[in-house]
């Protein structure tokens, strides 16, 4: 309330493709709840052009661009304004959140949810039941005759009578008595014979059962607002009746058709207070941190991700989330459910991409420009099985911003391929590459050393920045990904939109690429990973490049997990390699000079990455921030897990409201933007050119 102050000033307005963007004068009303707009600020005593309630308003900061944003009111009417910087935008963005947020509290609280009752089916089917019995004047008219639309004018509204209201909360009450009784009947099937629980047409059924009970309670509401309204004579002309939240809590009213009950705050877990409590950003050092490889542990953690688990029993969940899903609707601000998540990090399943550091380091080992080029596209094929952990397609933890996570590997200078002859794919589908792990006791002089960091350096968009180096061999790779996900009905595509650069400073070379599109398919029954979309690996210096397709299975027929690719010399448009197979199972590799040679991935040990205790951890590094929910999805308890996820989140919108309030930008930690993209701190190629310049004045 410190800061419900009332705002005007000119912003630019979308209208539509004719007009597209016009100045208007805007004004925020904060007592009101109110935003209105006017031609211009002359005719601000006039009546407004337009007027959007901000109670259940959502305002987004729009991803186009630094100065767009949008006003998504609750009745589905959306404003799309742009202002004249950056800093306006976040002013305006700021003072809007902080009134729609009061508003919409206030309804809340006048407003409390329908206290659940349960009633069996039997009952509710006889004639004598009070749902059956009803006056004439219980009608659905009289019921439902007021709209999201804007009232006429003038025109008089008859007061509903109190005990009206009190009838539809009867009847609300028994309709969702009828309907967890439905959800408990359809879970009760077996899960095989004639008819069960997983039967298409009774998921869906009960998906939209759902979805109607929240549109009811939306409707019921209105009402609600329109009586007290009416009684207290604050109903003008004009005024729209706003669309609010759906009433019915899905984390609290629906696990498996039952009622659940969070603790109350006094009740929760000291974990839980700490991770709401607001971190003060001042006190919070942004310097990079120096990670002593020395002090990383092999890491013992194993989590595989091949039990479906909760996911089966909060099957109604996931049918409710998508009942109210649309088509290509983006889900970077969806809240997904819990029992959907891995037990890692997003950042930590980028550096799992690197478990096999002996083939990258041998990128460098090749003998010509074609051999390293060839090298890079086994090593690239290569990353993605151990990157995904099991079968089951779950969601990492997205990482709130500022979040780090630190590993390094170390391998065995003798396990590293010095030259064609020795590469892993020399090797047959039936045999194993064996490599050392017992690494105690050698010198510095006998492993290599691969150190990973990786930091979230934005929220919206969320994009991730990370960066691995070998010292010794003179090479890093640097890369951003904005992961953008979509609904595509009966799967979820993520694009990973961004560029990696491998860098061998030894040769002189760089290297870009670009990450493939991962889908989760069967969301529904069992969901599997698939990896869609071609993807390009480029060397401007030596001319050579890489197309890769991964291929999604179609409709009838195919395989599944399909890649095919192929390295040439775009020079002399000369193809040196091709590549097909399967990127979790078996790749062929076809050379040039017809031999042909095979690398299977299910038999490539693992080198385990090295991870420092969770105690020697900073507050935001990913293992410790996340460690509770981890520990709660390992034990089974997905409410627990939800408890602390959530204290996470709230945490971080605390800690954003507070920079708006205070205009005070963000600042990353190892990561720099340049460009549209963004490079770490120090990387190899600066420091190795910096060296080098030294020596040369020091001659």
């Amino acid at each position: 309330s410190d800061h419900m102050e009332n705002i005007c000033g000119y912003l630019m307005k979308y209208t539509n493709l004719v007009t597209g963007w016009q100045y208007r004068f805007f004004v925020l009303n904060n007592d009101a709840g109110l935003l209105e707009y006017f031609v211009n600020e002359q005719s601000r005593h006039l009546k407004p052009r337009g007027t959007l309630q901000l109670a259940g308003a959502v305002i987004s900061p729009s991803d186009e661009d630094s100065h767009t944003f949008s006003v998504n009111a609750a009745s589905g009417e959306q404003y799309k304004l742009r202002a004249t910087d950056a800093k306006e935008r976040q002013h305006w963005v700021s003072r809007l959140q902080i009134c729609t947020q009061h508003h919409t509290e206030a309804i809340g609280k006048n407003n409390p949810p329908l206290k659940s009752r349960s009633f069996s089916l039997a009952s509710q089917g006889s004639a004598n039941s009070p749902g059956v019995q009803r006056r004439p004047s219980q009608n659905a008219v009289s019921f439902f005759n007021v709209g999201h639309h804007r009232l006429s004018t003038g025109k008089r509204v008859p007061i509903m009578q109190p005990d009206h209201l009190v009838d539809v909360r009867e009847m609300m009450s028994q309709a969702e008595g009828q309907q967890r009784d439905l959800i408990r009947s359809i879970e009760c099937l077996p899960v095989s014979g004639h008819l069960t629980s997983l039967d298409q047409d009774l998921l869906m059924l009960k998906a939209t059962s759902m979805a109607t009970m929240n549109c009811l309670n939306d409707c019921f509401h209105i009402l609600q607002l329109q009586h007290a309204s009416q009684q207290k004579g604050s109903l003008p002309a004009g005024t729209t009746i706003s669309w609010l939240e759906p009433k019915i809590s899905l984390a609290n009213h629906f696990k498996n058709g039952a009622a659940q009950n969070f603790p109350a705050e006094i009740n929760k877990p000291a974990s839980v207070r700490e991770e709401q409590s607001v971190a003060e950003p001042c006190q919070l050092t942004r310097e990079p941190e120096e990670i002593n490889p020395d002090e990383e542990l092999e890491d013992i953690c194993d989590d595989k991700e091949d039990d479906l688990g909760a996911v089966e029993e909060q099957r109604s969940v996931i049918l409710h989330l998508l009942s109210q899903l649309k088509l290509g609707m983006d889900l970077t601000r969806v809240v997904l459910p819990t029992f959907i998540l891995e037990k890692r990090s997003l950042l930590e399943m980028y550096a799992d991409f690197m478990s096999h550091p002996d083939l990258f380091i041998a990128i460098t080992n090749g003998t010509s420009p074609e051999e390293r080029m060839i090298r890079f596209v086994e090593y690239y094929l290569t990353s993605f099985h151990e990157g995904r952990k099991g079968a089951i397609a779950k969601k990492p933890y997205n990482p709130i911003i500022g979040e780090t996570f630190h590993c390094s590997w170390r391998m065995p200078k003798s396990d590293v391929a010095t030259d064609a002859g020795t590469n892993f794919s020399a090797h047959s589908p039936s045999e194993q590459v064996t490599l050392s792990k017992d690494l105690e006791g050698q010198t510095e002089l006998d492993y290599y050393t691969v150190k990973f960091v990786a930091e979230q350096v934005s929220h919206h968009p969320p994009v991730s920045g990370f960066y691995a180096e070998c010292v010794e061999k003179k090479m890093c790779v640097n890369a951003h990904v904005w992961t953008k996900s979509k609904f595509l009905g009966m799967s979820i595509g993520v694009t990973m939109v961004g560029e990696g650069l491998l860098s061998l400073l030894e040769h002189g070379e760089e290297y870009t690429f670009s990450l493939p599109c991962a889908y989760a398919r069967s969301i529904l029954t069992v969901p599997w990973v698939e990896l869609g979309g071609k993807v390009n690996i480029n060397c401007a210096k030596t001319g050579y490049s890489a197309s890769i397709n991964f291929h999604t299975k179609p409709f009838y027929g195919g395989k599944l997990h399909r890649v095919t690719g192929e390295v040439k010399q775009n020079t002399t448009n000369t193809v040196v390699c091709r590549v097909q197979g399967e990127w979790n199972s078996v790749l062929e590799f076809t050379y040039s000079n017809g031999e042909t040679k095979y690398v299977d991935l299910t038999k490539l040990s693992v080198t385990r990455k090295r991870v420092r205790p969770l105690e020697k951890q900073g507050p935001f590094e990913s293992r410790r921030l996340w460690q509770h929910v981890t520990e709660s999805l390992r034990d089974g308890d997905i409410d627990k897990a939800t408890e602390h996820k959530r204290a996470l989140e709230e945490r971080q919108r605390n800690e954003e409201r507070l920079r708006a309030e205070t205009e005070a930008a963000w600042c990353t930690k190892y990561f720099l933007k340049e460009g549209d993209g963004w490079v770490y701190h120090k990387p190899l190629w600066k420091t190795v050119s910096a060296a080098q310049t030294q020596q040369t004045d020091t001659n």
